[in-house]
């Protein structure tokens, strides 16, 4: 007889990586319910409306919140730890509070990293007030002690790369194994074109500061290679007007037109401080090579040579120098297509069914 499993996930309001492994995991256990703290379906991914999504009601019914969910950071932590959960086992997929979940079943813990906000909190500050950023700071020894505890009560911890792995070692003292999740963006589906002339480098990140955009623009300009950029963030406006009309911001695109995208440039750039490289596979998977920051979760998935080019520091004449190695080398589709492949979708559903239907031993 198949466990009766639960998923539950920090907060279903927005577009990423980790809402796409949601998705994955509600493939890989059909018709789980999906326990959340906030849900607004028109900001995340519209398969969720297909979904049993469980929002905390006292929570998601603040307007607020979904639309600005860092501002409740204290809050989650302790209507997690209220949740109490009745399946056989409870997948928790987190990178804040989902793990700190309470169940009396088997407990499995997707972690995307420690809470960074908790452990290192200078980047995820930027826009919040000087009294919000020291509230957080004095609170945290109490919120740390809640995390681990959370942490420690799970049977079996996974994770996406080995920076990570490496992280979870150093905060909670867990060894975790490392499950790549696979590229977000099937190759297969609908596609839609732009009015826009093929050939141009594509970046597709969150316009935060610490995702060092600004590199990839001012790189572009001074060699006057074209550049797409996908996303949104609070740093967009300030990178607009440094492109002066010469940069094309495409904002938060559909699959259908990031497909289109991805087809259609000549190489990602991936420059970043990411724990997994996911969009290198993406771009590897249209046959697409990149240059990416070497650094965390890139060096899982990309091969200098066979699959892009590495820059050693997130600095212009550091990325110049790649992407002319990039252009002068000869990139074969097939390499490119069976790398992403090879951390595909098959393998990572086969991996947690096995794990959710047998017993772990810690």
């Amino acid at each position: 007889m198949s466990p009766k499993v639960a998923i539950v996930h920090d907060y279903l309001t927005q577009t990423g990586g980790a809402e796409r492994v949601v998705l994955y995991m509600a493939r890989a256990f059909p018709g789980a319910p999906i326990y959340t703290s906030l849900y607004e379906p028109d900001r995340t991914f519209p398969g969720f409306r297909e979904l049993d999504v469980r929002p905390m009601e006292h929570l998601n019914r603040i307007g607020l919140l979904r639309r600005n969910q860092r501002i409740g950071l204290p809050l989650f932590g302790r209507a997690f730890r209220k949740l109490a959960i009745d399946a056989d086992v409870v997948l928790c997929s987190s990178s804040g509070w989902a793990h700190q979940v309470r169940s009396q079943g088997r407990k499995i813990v997707y972690c995307y990293a420690p809470a960074r906000w908790i452990y290192e909190p200078p980047q995820l500050f930027s826009g919040t007030t000087r009294s919000y950023e020291r509230l957080v700071r004095l609170g945290a020894p109490l919120l740390r002690r809640a995390d681990q505890a959370g942490a420690a009560g799970a049977e079996r911890y996974l994770t996406s790369s080995s920076l990570i792995q490496r992280r979870i070692r150093e905060v909670y003292g867990i060894e975790s194994e490392i499950l790549a999740p696979p590229p977000a963006l099937p190759t297969a589906g609908p596609e839609s074109a732009l009015d826009l002339a093929p050939g141009a480098l594509l970046m597709v990140t969150r316009l935060f500061a610490y995702k060092n955009a600004e590199v990839v623009v001012r790189s572009a300009l001074e060699s006057g290679r074209r550049l797409w950029v996908v996303g949104e963030g609070p740093d967009r406006r300030r990178l607009e007007q440094l492109g002066g009309g010469r940069i094309e911001f495409l904002g938060q695109v559909p699959d259908d037109r990031l497909r289109w995208l991805y087809r259609n440039c000549s190489a990602l750039v991936a420059a970043a401080y990411e724990d997994f490289g996911l969009t290198p596979l993406e771009a590897n998977a249209f046959g697409r090579p990149v240059a990416a920051l070497r650094w965390g979760g890139y060096l899982d998935t990309v091969v200098e040579g066979a699959t892009g080019v590495f820059f050693d520091q997130p600095a212009v004449d550091s990325l110049a120098e790649a992407l002319d190695r990039l252009d002068t080398t000869a990139w074969d589709h097939d390499t490119l297509a069976a790398h992403a492949a090879s951390f595909g979708e098959d393998r990572f559903i086969a991996r947690l069914r096995q794990l959710a239907g047998e017993p772990v031993s810690c």
